[in-house]
């Protein structure tokens, strides 16, 4: 609207000299209104304001107003239209330029070069305007994708952490409930008749129970944050598996230990890899094997550990031990581990733990009737 007014006012001096005076106005004008749809119709908009352009000239009005509207129009069309129609458009804009500087009034040569510079401009200016939104767009495209695969990552961490909560979480429960229950069993098996065994029974539930709750809260400390300050045990390592073979032992399953080669440095997750497999296979032999002894192996090689849990498999004849260091249940009692109905992710939990570490699993029952678990992890 500003720029009909200036259009308009750029006039009324030569009105004298403009006939018909509204003609002149009207097309004066339509230079300037039409471009306020020039971004959502670019090229009709040229059309309509280049055209009365070239009708003013061509009718033969002196005193034409500096042709900022079909500039601003054909600056429009190059900025953001299809390259077809940007081609069309120059070819339409030299005609109409053409047309203009062949009507009368129009003979100087300045003209033509002074035309020539203001159209050149708004071509420079609209092909520069779209490059530079051209990169913009790829700029922010860019973004949005390394955003999204940073998100991805996000989720895949996440993910993977969570897997790896859940695997310390069934190992640490299963394995200590594990026990629980057994001696559980034992020691309603064992009374009223054996009430010193019985108890013994008893304290060794409570002593599981307490370091069930140790590690517990070890995992839970991970899960806090980190402005919340929480006493926690260091990560289980073979250095410990004493321990763990000492509660096996006290649940009835007589274990034995063999440590092949000579132990060296091994990476912490493979540490406590190798710590869980044993605890786990131990902890599914006491659940489900019903077998009366297992052996565990360590065998240290240059660049590598060997891990095995094997099983006697089961017993034959006799009730299987309770709780206080082979204790026989008492008659009619269930067989051990009955009441740990299994979840099925012991051997699962296994081979996730062994694959992340980049090592090869071997399980499967032996010529002796038994099962047997075994792993060749990566030292480092």
């Amino acid at each position: 609207m500003a720029l009909a007014a200036v259009n308009v006012l750029s006039l009324l001096p030569y009105r004298g000299q403009l006939h018909p005076l509204w003609l002149a106005l009207t097309l004066v004008v339509v230079q300037a209104v039409p471009l306020t749809w020039r971004r959502s119709w670019p090229v009709l908009v040229m059309i309509v304001v280049g055209g009365a352009r070239v009708a003013y000239d061509h009718i033969g009005f002196g005193f034409a107003p500096f042709p900022l509207g079909p500039a601003i129009a054909f600056y429009t069309v190059i900025d953001r239209s299809h390259p077809v129609w940007r081609w069309i458009t120059c070819v339409l804009t030299a005609i109409g330029i053409s047309i203009s500087l062949a009507s009368p009034g129009h003979s100087e040569p300045y003209e033509a070069i002074f035309q020539a510079l203001i159209f050149l401009t708004a071509w420079v200016a609209g092909t520069l305007s779209r490059a530079k939104r051209a990169s913009l767009e790829a700029a922010q495209n860019r973004a949005d994708r390394a955003e999204a695969e940073l998100d991805r990552q996000a989720a895949r961490a996440a993910e993977h952490e969570r897997t790896r909560i859940a695997r310390e979480l069934h190992d640490v429960v299963a394995h200590h409930v594990s026990l629980m229950a057994v001696q559980a069993e034992a020691a309603t098996s064992l009374l009223p008749g054996r009430p010193e065994q019985a108890r013994r029974s008893v304290e060794i539930i409570g002593d599981t129970a307490r370091l069930a709750l140790t590690e517990l809260r070890r995992l839970l400390g991970v899960l806090r944050s980190p402005s919340e300050r929480l006493e926690t045990a260091p990560s289980a390592s073979l250095g410990d598996i004493g321990e763990v073979l000492d509660q096996v032992r006290g649940a009835g399953l007589e274990v034995d230990l063999e440590v092949v080669g000579t132990p060296g440095p091994l990476a912490p997750s493979v540490d406590l890899t190798a710590y869980r497999i044993v605890q786990e296979a131990l902890t599914n032999t006491i659940r489900h094997a019903q077998a009366s002894r297992a052996a565990v192996t360590l065998r240290y090689e240059p660049g590598f550990i060997t891990v095995g849990v094997t099983d006697s498999g089961p017993r034959r004849g006799g009730p299987p031990p309770g709780g206080n260091g082979g204790t026989a249940a008492g008659p009619g009692s269930s067989p051990r581990g009955s009441l740990l109905a299994g979840s099925g992710l012991g051997l699962a939990g296994i081979a996730e733990r062994v694959a992340s570490c980049g090592g090869n699993l071997t399980v499967g029952p032996t010529p002796a009737g038994g099962f047997a678990v075994t792993a060749r992890l990566p030292a480092l």
